[in-house]
């Protein structure tokens, strides 16, 4: 550190290094349950591998109502409401407004982690160098937690970690080699295009690569039937060029310039190769959008008190201490990418899973430190089990329960290891009433509603209060139904205290409403633009207007509602609550998940 450079020292309750969506949401999750967090992100933008610079769709559980709900639906949501048409550099600015909206929170953007301090098992200190003030901050904090996805602190603190492929031997999994090796899953540049209503003609930049047929993409005959191919049909809803991948049998982290160079040599390349090299029907298309900054899927992978592993994945992740969720195919992308082709030489191998797989709250610490988390890419899996827990929809869940275990740390002044010890149950309960889903546990409810008489009969009281707040298979009756102009009225004994009321409506679980494309209905989020784009629209089932009374006095009302999870600060004493249903966002009736007091 150059002692003529300006230097600033920081405190905080919780530090957090990386801000893509998985360091995003566990620094929000803290600061909403009071913690004083500084977010360390080396970006000038938050999101990383989501965020304008990259673009890569945010994915996660496949299954038909297994979708991730918290704080990336939040995002979603806010997204859908504010920025209809997509723009890339809006959901962005959607992300950034979460957390600057909490004063909890100050951002330290384009400052990379270069240093830490670590005594007995213990972090004391990072430091970064923001080079837009050409400033040092050093962040003192109690707790810190790597969501940098290359783990940078594991080399700086000497915390344990793994890089590559496990024996097969090792944990009996499939997705590995018979001897270990330093493979990973490479990155990937993706570009944008939209479609115009006459030809746009390209030349390609001198350095792009030149593939003069689609044999130039081939992987040639391969048996297994979840091998996937190099599709570059892109549209609206096409292919987002993923394939156009490299690395994995290099090092991601220390060739990561060289292979920035190679990755822009190969997607300009196909780009030429989709517009000049064949007859393609991409004549009226034109490019957008070329990333400089790679995506990268894997690299370091820290070793917390639980590996999770593939088999613990295929077998559904029935752990006690489930604190998030997966569903994206074990999906094992080939290590060398573009530059092997031919037989049996699939860009990537997927292996379904159970929708959805339980995730441990043991796989987000490290042991050995007693102030030390991480979430996202770098969590405590196999390479096999990763390839499934990587994608952003999945991480975003790990950042939330991570932050969310961080403040209970904060709170009790306990170790990571701690919170698994002595305040699970505490843990689980604080992601539930935050909109987390978790497999394998029921919600429960405050006692006061469900012995409070009601205006529904025992068959809707038993579906509202049943503890699972989303459908699991078709035609569930999980919540309650009821018209437009109709109240649910809650009526108690004796005065109540009446905190916090929490809502959960339903958001539209087949998406039909929100999208009429289909990458928009997996999750709203734009790449290329075809003339068959359409603005997504807030869901139909979202109830749009509703008044909140205690005693007959309207205590809270709106008529632009467009969150599927809803808390409304009541803090009053009343004999009556009663909630009406003014109107949805196209829905014939209110469709209501649950309702709680916390």
């Amino acid at each position: 550190m150059n002692r003529h450079l300006k230097h600033e020292v920081l405190k905080c309750d919780f530090c957090v290094v990386g801000g893509g969506l998985s360091g995003s949401f566990a620094a929000l999750a803290a600061a909403r349950r009071g913690a004083k967090v500084i977010l360390m992100q080396d970006r000038p933008m938050l999101g990383g591998n989501a965020s304008s610079e990259i673009r890569m769709w945010v994915r996660g559980a496949k299954g038909k109502f297994e979708r991730e709900s918290g704080l990336i639906s939040e995002l979603e949501e806010r997204n859908i409401r504010r920025n209809p048409t997509l723009v890339p550099s809006l959901f962005d600015a959607t992300l950034y407004s979460m957390l600057r909206e909490n004063e909890n929170i100050r951002l330290l953007l384009n400052c990379s982690c270069a240093d830490a301090v670590a005594e007995k098992g213990h972090i004391v200190s990072v430091t970064g160098w923001q080079t837009t003030t050409y400033t040092w901050y050093t962040v003192e904090a109690d707790y810190f937690a790597d969501c940098s996805g290359d783990s940078i602190l594991a080399p700086l603190i000497g915390a344990k970690y793994r890089h590559g492929r496990e024996a097969k031997a090792e944990y009996g999994e499939t997705l590995t080699p018979d001897v270990a090796d330093s493979y990973t899953m490479g990155m990937s540049i993706l570009l944008a295009a939209r479609e115009t209503d006459h030809p746009v003609p390209f030349t390609p930049p001198t350095f792009a690569n030149v593939y003069p047929t689609d044999d130039s993409f081939a992987n040639g005959k391969c048996d297994n039937k979840y091998a996937l191919s190099r599709d570059h049909k892109i549209g609206t809803s096409g292919c987002n060029l993923w394939w156009v991948e490299l690395g994995g049998d290099m090092d991601s982290i220390h060739d990561a310039d060289r292979l920035r160079d190679e990755l822009l040599a190969a997607i300009y390349g196909v780009w030429d190769h989709i517009k000049n090299r064949g007859d393609h029907g991409f004549e009226n298309w034109d490019l957008e959008f070329v990333g400089f900054l790679p995506g990268k899927r894997e690299s370091r992978r820290y070793i917390g008190d639980h590996i999770l592993t593939e088999g613990e994945i295929l077998e559904g992740g029935h752990f006690d201490d489930v604190v998030a969720f997966g569903g994206w195919p074990l999906d094992d992308h080939n290590p060398h990418g573009m530059r092997q082709l031919g037989e049996d030489t699939s860009p990537s191998v997927c292996i379904p899973t159970p929708n959805p797989y339980g995730i441990p709250y043991r796989v987000l610490y490290a042991p050995d430190f007693d102030n030390f988390f991480f979430a996202g890419r770098n969590i405590s899996a196999t390479h096999a089990a990763l390839s499934s827990t990587r994608v952003m929809a999945t991480c975003s869940l790990l950042g939330q329960a991570m932050g969310t275990a961080a403040a209970l740390a904060v709170q009790h002044k306990t170790t990571p290891r701690g919170v698994y010890e002595d305040h699970l149950a505490a843990l689980q309960r604080a992601l539930q009433e935050d909109d987390m889903f978790l497999p394998g546990k029921p919600v429960s409810y405050h006692k006061a509603l469900t012995d409070a008489q009601t205006n529904l009969t025992d068959a809707q009281k038993g579906a509202l209060f049943n503890g699972i707040e989303r459908p699991r298979i078709e035609g569930d009756e999980n919540g309650i139904w009821q018209n437009v102009g109709e109240a649910l009225t809650f009526t108690f004994p004796a005065p109540t205290a009446l905190g916090t009321l929490r809502l959960r409506f339903d958001p539209d679980y087949t998406r039909e409403s929100i999208s009429i494309n289909k990458k928009m209905k997996v999750f709203t989020q734009k790449l290329h633009t075809g003339k068959d784009f359409q603005p997504v629209k807030v869901a139909a089932t979202l109830v749009k207007g509703f008044t909140v009374l205690v005693d007959g006095k309207a205590v809270f009302t709106t008529n632009d509602n467009h969150r599927s999870a809803v808390k409304i600060p009541l803090n009053v004493t009343g004999r009556e609550l009663s909630i009406r249903w003014e109107s949805t966002n196209g829905a014939k009736k209110v469709h209501l998940f649950a309702v709680d007091l916390i």
